[in-house]
């Protein structure tokens, strides 16, 4: 297929990007280019051609640019809880009113397929044991919200001609050159090699769903390709049902692989954010796809890449691994606009 990635530079659109270059599909990118600046590492894998400079801002793609796609995977939003709520009218701006347009014009130019990466947090604080697609969402968060109602709009516009798919991913982790250190196990092994120290803040005891960067593109691929009888109109929870943890068992997990680490905990808090999630309607209904990593795989992955790197604190600290840092810094030195647009650019 003719596939277009929004947020091809980003973290899992990097990923993403070489993953269906290899499985032979035609692949362009979209990306504003917020996260250019960072690379964790070489990246010796073909990367996709960027769409015209002139619309990279999903806000303002135009149906004209979408005609030649037969598909597109929509990752390009503000991602994550404290980067939406740093600026929620933004988050809304872009993540909700964005999302949807880019939807709608995409349906104006004739792709056939779109597929739009959501997020388990959209369960928020659970109101029961362990939630699956049927269950009702109970968002905590602008970013999460901002997932709901993408969700609910573009379900509406799912038809015969224009496939919808919703792929609620799990707490995304695993090794890519747009390195995100601002995700949680990828952010405690990151402390665990600079630092030989887990402070947890809290006691830990928050139930988070997670699932490997491989996995999620894995994911896209399969939905990518299903028959469109099979998957219009769906939401499939991204992971495996095994790959649920309190965080306190993340940490102590990676303290397990990371010998000379130390776990410290901290008192309860008043984040109410846990959620145990179902991934079994994935496993029996998306065609193709299975899980393949656990958790202290993809730790000790990432163990061996901070050594073959050499990994010291200041590249943990980077900014650009940090996404609310990275905007930060570009609004504070005058390179993007309150809304985010590019000045002088």
């Amino acid at each position: 297929m003719n596939v277009l990635i929004t947020g091809t530079e980003g973290y899992i659109g990097t990923r993403l990007a070489s993953w269906l270059l290899a499985d032979n599909h035609t692949v362009t990118g979209l990306d504003t280019g917020f996260y250019r600046e960072g690379t964790l590492y070489h990246n010796p894998i073909e990367q996709p051609e960027l769409i015209s400079t002139k619309c990279t801002d999903l806000r303002y793609i135009k149906a004209a640019y979408l005609a030649q796609f037969d598909a597109i995977i929509h990752l390009a939003e503000l991602s994550n809880d404290p980067l939406g709520e740093h600026n929620p009218e933004v988050t809304y701006e872009i993540n909700h009113l964005g999302s949807v347009h880019l939807a709608q014009a995409a349906r104006k130019a004739g792709v056939k397929r779109f597929i739009y990466a959501s997020s388990c947090s959209v369960y928020g604080a659970a109101q029961t044991d362990f939630v699956d697609e049927l269950s009702p969402v109970n968002p905590q968060t602008a970013y999460a919200r901002c997932k709901t109602m993408v969700e609910k709009d573009l379900i509406s516009m799912a038809s015969n001609d224009f496939s919808v798919v919703f792929l609620r991913n799990a707490t995304a982790y695993g090794p890519s050159p747009r390195m995100r250190f601002d995700i949680v196990l990828n952010d405690l092994c990151a402390l665990a090699w600079t630092k030989k120290k887990i402070a947890m803040l809290s006691d830990g005891s928050p139930w988070r769903p997670i699932v490997h960067i491989e996995d999620i593109c894995e994911a896209m691929r399969c939905a990518l390709i299903a028959p469109i009888t099979s998957v219009n109109g769906e939401i499939f929870n991204v992971g495996h049902s095994d790959e649920n943890y309190r965080i306190r068992d993340i940490a102590n997990m990676i303290a397990s692989v990371f010998t000379d680490c130390q776990v410290t905990s901290g008192p309860t808090s008043g984040d109410n954010r846990s959620y145990r999630v179902s991934f079994e309607k994935i496993k029996n209904q998306l065609p193709g796809f299975k899980c393949k990593w656990q958790a202290k795989d993809g730790v000790i992955e990432l163990k061996h890449l901070f050594e073959r790197i050499d990994m010291h604190e200041s590249m943990y600290q980077f900014r650009a691994f940090t996404r609310l840092n990275q905007l930060t810094y570009l609004q504070q030195t005058n390179q993007v606009d309150e809304k985010l647009f590019w000045l002088n650019k």
